[in-house]
């Protein structure tokens, strides 16, 4: 099981590189090979990242993408929900249906836990200090 997908971990990579070469404006060209992520790929990930205000594209000569969030305030969850949707450990789903226990399950509780707790490490993770580190 992954916890972060593909496009995610890239997403992370792409922005901590931006952040850490000063947060100047990034072609798809030179970040597609300083990060060993296909071309086409990336650009789908950055695109996806304006479109939810995290970056902005300039097109032309001298264009790309540059941050338009603070990198303190963007988080590994907020990534993730991005990319990949709703955060749920377990959606305790038992034959096709939620389980008839799931109000007083131990096991739903415990998991309900973890993932409090999980969300809460993750959303404490920004850009700025993955590349701080």
């Amino acid at each position: 099981m992954k916890m972060i997908t593909r496009d995610t971990d890239y997403a992370i990579r792409a922005l901590s590189y931006m952040v850490a070469s000063g947060g100047d404006t990034a072609t798809v060209s030179a970040l597609s090979k300083k990060l060993g992520i296909p071309r086409a790929y990336l650009r789908n990930i950055l695109q996806r990242l304006g479109r939810e205000g995290l970056l902005e594209s300039t097109r032309g000569k001298g264009g790309g993408f540059s941050l338009v969030r603070d990198p303190k305030k963007i988080t590994v969850f907020s990534l993730m929900e991005i990319f990949q949707g709703e955060f749920q450990l377990s959606d305790h789903i038992f034959r096709g249906k939620i389980c008839p226990e799931v109000k007083g399950c131990s096991l739903k509780m415990k998991l309900d836990l973890i993932e409090n707790r999980l969300i809460k490490e993750l959303r404490s993770i920004s850009i700025r200090s993955i590349v701080t580190r």
